[in-house]
């Protein structure tokens, strides 16, 4: 059977390390190329010994002129800004790319620039495919640019979207989203927040009412739901590798019962793969979901039916980033959506 040949550009970094890891293993696709500028020449095991006898390539530099015609599909795992031109360039070569930057994951260009900076390839947005399959299963194969979802975006808007989609929030109504992530989101390159002894024993809020996902959280609700509700965001820093747990506070429309917030979410997301939804009153964890593609969704509706509360769980490497962008390229290559995500979470 021939394997379609994918290339990471940008692949030093933890999201990097992460799609080796998955796409090494995966049975329709051949990993071709891995760049890093900052590591030329470097064997990927050398740098990430966990990949020792699994992926036995060198670090490349990222010159798309000398790249693009060794892989069908690309993945860039590069910063912010980075990657609108080197998106640009592969598009141009005929390539199809899951970009795992912030760059294309927005429909206006106003509010990327707002929370971003300039975006330079403003007539490539129309083209891109936010990449949450669960939502946008449709139009992902169509589109040659994929703009893979932000962790946290990912783990509100999945339990988020079908209440919003039925009506049960009135619009303009604030929601309150309390997310803690483990240190593995703040990337691999060297910050004094992220230092063992700042993070060990130590549990703090950052970037409160500031953070660039809420945005990404609030127009992308309002594309699947109609709705564009008012998040107020506060992200936490937890002291463990990886894993975001959402607590979403939810003011209804309208009273609701338990059985019907079940029913939504049940119609919503009923024969999907990665979503998990939990028993009524079963609350999810970051152990469930280690190392995994899941997302787990529970809630609770408290007194009078007046308030729920949605609470989701998922592996910010994984569904929050890789796991997720391969899910992508499944789709995008007209392969089974699971192909190489059926990895079980990592207990203990």
């Amino acid at each position: 059977m021939n394997r379609t040949k994918v290339a990471i550009i940008g692949a030093s970094g933890y999201t990097g390390v992460e799609l080796m890891r998955i796409l090494a293993l995966h049975p329709q696709v051949e990993l071709k190329v891995v760049t890093s500028r900052q590591h030329v020449g470097m064997p990927v095991a050398e740098l990430f010994p966990s990949l020792r006898g699994i992926v036995k390539l060198a670090f490349v530099d990222h010159q798309v002129e000398v790249i693009a015609d060794q892989a069908e599909l690309f993945f860039t795992a590069l910063p912010h800004q980075t990657a609108l031109d080197v998106v640009a360039a592969l598009c141009a070569a005929g390539k199809r790319v899951v970009d795992l930057s912030a760059d294309y994951r927005f429909s206006a260009r106003s509010l990327y620039e707002q929370w971003y900076q300039t975006h330079t390839q403003p007539e490539l947005l129309a083209e891109a495919v936010y990449g949450l399959p669960e939502l946008f299963r449709r139009q992902i194969p169509e589109s040659r640019i994929i703009g893979n979802p932000g962790c946290y975006p990912t783990s509100v808007i999945l339990p988020l979207a079908p209440i919003l989609s039925r009506g049960l929030v009135a619009p303009g109504t604030t929601i309150v989203v309390d997310a803690k992530s483990g240190t593995s989101g703040a990337g691999r390159s060297l910050s004094p927040g992220s230092l063992y002894c700042e993070v060990n024993e130590n549990f703090k809020p950052y970037k409160a009412g500031t953070h660039r996902h809420q945005p990404e959280m609030e127009e992308q609700l309002e594309r699947a739901s109609g709705i564009r509700p008012e998040i107020l965001f506060v992200p936490h820093l937890l002291p463990v590798n990886r894993g975001i747990l959402a607590s979403i506070y939810v003011p209804l429309a309208r009273p609701v019962t338990v059985a019907e917030v079940g029913e939504i979410l049940n119609q919503a997301y009923a024969g999907e793969t990665f979503i998990r939804l939990l028993e009524t009153g079963a609350l999810p964890s970051l152990a469930a979901v280690r190392g995994s593609n899941y997302c787990d969704i529970g809630y609770v509706l408290p007194g009078n039916g007046k308030q729920l509360m949605l609470f989701s769980a998922i592996d910010n490497l994984v569904k929050g980033a890789a796991g997720q962008a391969v899910q992508n390229m499944n789709l995008l290559l007209g392969l089974p959506e699971d192909s190489g995500l059926r990895t079980v979470a990592l207990v203990p």
